[in-house]
């Protein structure tokens, strides 16, 4: 890779790591409007939060009651880890969806945004005991690095985030036992990157399993040798700018 490209690279991931609460709103709107795009959206429900610079460990969450496709930058709510608004705004956030995000803000300074989503083929892969295997390239670059926790029913209080915490340790990939997936990441496109590759090895594992045919899969060295390079290499930054992009150009109220 010629050097120039290098350092575009290094400058696209210093400033997602450097950027002010303003910036966060716009990045975590589009986001939020990129998931209605792919189909990551539950109706009104599942969340994607950030946390902003400064001391206060406060957050950045989607208003309850909301499309993902209706989110904006201006209407995104302020709380803190406890799921309370620290600064007014109209409307209210749901606290039991935000109980999963704030254990892993809370026990991961690195888990600067979390994503969580409740797609059909996440919620498939949560519905059995089959770990994820290495059946494609997203797949292998997940060898050794997808946590599991048991289902305790709706997270309505603070009863399961000690296991939950636990279960997840330094990882940045978990399944939720018939639930759904979880990814945390130190910026909201290299979460965004982790959930993508988490979700598509979700969907090939399934469609490949659903075949009922041999299935082809590489040597354990190979596979996580596969994930150690990728581990360090594109965190999402341009992948996350080019798909901002396609929402500006078809829909750029998430700016405002």
């Amino acid at each position: 890779m010629p050097s120039s490209n290098v350092k575009s690279l290094a400058e696209h991931r210093q400033s997602d790591v450097r950027m002010t609460e303003a910036e966060l709103r716009i990045q975590l709107a589009a986001a939020y409007r990129i998931f209605a795009h792919l189909g990551w959206d539950y109706l009104i429900y599942g969340h994607i939060s950030v946390s902003v610079p400064g001391p206060e460990q406060h957050f950045l969450i989607n208003p309850f009651g909301l499309r993902f496709d209706e989110v904006t930058a201006s209407n995104l709510v302020k709380i803190d880890l406890q799921g309370r608004k620290v600064e007014h705004s109209e409307y209210d956030v749901n606290p039991a969806g935000f109980i999963i995000h704030s254990a892993v803000h809370e026990a991961r300074e690195d888990a600067k945004c979390v994503m969580h989503t409740h797609t059909i083929p996440g919620m498939t892969m949560a519905a059995t005991k089959a770990p994820l295997r290495a059946l494609d390239f997203a797949g292998a670059a997940l060898t050794h690095r997808v946590a599991y926790h048991d289902f305790s029913g709706v997270h309505s209080d603070d009863s399961d985030r000690e296991s939950l915490v636990a279960d997840l340790g330094t990882k940045n990939f978990m399944i939720l036992r018939n639930h759904g997936l979880l990814v945390c990441g130190k910026t909201i496109p290299s979460a965004f990157k982790r959930l993508y590759d988490f979700e598509t090895a979700c969907k090939v594992q399934v469609g490949a399993l659903a075949m009922n045919a041999e299935l082809v899969e590489p040597s354990e060295n190979i596979a996580l040798a596969h994930a150690a390079v990728l581990e360090n290499d594109d965190q999402g930054e341009m992948a996350f700018k080019a798909l901002t992009r396609l929402m500006e150009k078809k829909d750029s109220s998430f700016l405002n």
